[in-house]
This record gives C-alpha cells, sequence and structure tokens, in this order.
C-alpha cells in the first residue's frame, strides 16, 4: 500500500518529468550550445540575410561566449520550450557567432573580419546578444541585449516577425501584450 509520502514523491517525480526540456541543447566543440535549426553557413552575411528572406524568414545574428551562464540559460530554458523554439525555428534564419572567435566573417559591406572584430564593429559588448535585421536592406532594426526571461524572449521575436517595429517601441508592443492577456484572464509566464 502507499501512503501520503510515497504518493507525494512519486507525484513530484511525475511533474519533474513532465517538466523537462523538450529541445535539449548540445553544446558544440568551441563550447557553445547549438540548436539543431542554426544556420550552417559560409559566414557571408549579405548572402545569409538573402538566403533566409528567399525561405521567408526573418534573418537574426546571435553573439554567444563559451562558459556564458545567460547563454546557456537561453538555450536550458528558452529554446528549450517548444512554442518558443518552434516559433523561432519557423519565422527566422538564426547565424550563432561566437564572440571571441576567430572564424572569417564577411559582414554586409564586403569587408571580411574574425567573429571578435565583427563583435567589436557591431557594439556588442555581452552575450548573449541578438542583433535582428529587417527585410529591407541591412540595418539592424532593433538589439536583444543580453537574456530575456521566456516571455519577454518570445515577444522580442514576435515584435520583429510582425514587423511591429516599424510602428511602435518594443516597451509598449510588450504592455500592450501584457494588458491582452491580462484582460483574457491569462497570466503571462514572466519567468
Amino acid at each position: 500500500m502507499i501512503d501520503r509520502r510515497r504518493f507525494t514523491l512519486a507525484m513530484g517525480a511525475c511533474a519533474a518529468v513532465a517538466a523537462m526540456p523538450v529541445h535539449a541543447a548540445e553544446v558544440g566543440e568551441d563550447g557553445l550550445h547549438v540548436q539543431p535549426w542554426f544556420m550552417q553557413t559560409f559566414l557571408d552575411l549579405s548572402e545569409d540575410k538573402a538566403e533566409a528572406e528567399a525561405e521567408g524568414r526573418h534573418f537574426a545574428v546571435l553573439f554567444e561566449q563559451r562558459g556564458c551562464p545567460y547563454c546557456r540559460e537561453m538555450h536550458q530554458v528558452n529554446f528549450a520550450r517548444s512554442e518558443i523554439a518552434d516559433f523561432v525555428s519557423a519565422n527566422f534564419s538564426v547565424l550563432q557567432l561566437n564572440m571571441w572567435g576567430s572564424r572569417a566573417v564577411t559582414d554586409f559591406d564586403g569587408e571580411e573580419m574574425e567573429e571578435k572584430n565583427l563583435a567589436r564593429k557591431w557594439g556588442v559588448n555581452f552575450t548573449p546578444t541578438i542583433v535582428f535585421f529587417g527585410p529591407d536592406g541591412t540595418e539592424e532594426v532593433i538589439r536583444m541585449p543580453g537574456y530575456f526571461k521566456p516571455f519577454h524572449f518570445l515577444s522580442m521575436f514576435e515584435y520583429v516577425a510582425g514587423d511591429h517595429y516599424a510602428d511602435e517601441g518594443f516597451q509598449r508592443f510588450l504592455q500592450a501584450r501584457f494588458d491582452r492577456l491580462e484582460e483574457e484572464g491569462k497570466k503571462p509566464d514572466l519567468w
């Protein structure tokens, strides 16, 4: 016969299994966490952006570094949630770069440099940093500077996917989304 204590322990174990990530991140040879849907390219940003647009996706460049606890959190928490990983992979082509890496990257202006020099040129000072590009030209439309919790993280991708940056700032978009969810009686998952 099962007593209350064993029942509680069994239920806790079931809850732990149910809460396990759907999309587990692997760590590559360079020490960066990798998602299977990240772009694998020759690191020519103009070509990569054109390829993303030909597939009907937005283009984003993600800078990370080995040992970054916030990068790990982004992969193990945010990208582990199927609603986030599915939305991002369906609507974005994401190119991952190493903030301290030495692979040769060709910037939009044709200049070839190492990843670390591109990070410096673009003013990337910490990780993770995601730089989003719009469909017209090569100008950055918005930047995610650092780790965002799941609600804010997904909202930023939805903001860019819906081209909302053309009409309103991210804070207003985020507040309107939060207010809509509250009106519907849904509590947004801010963590």
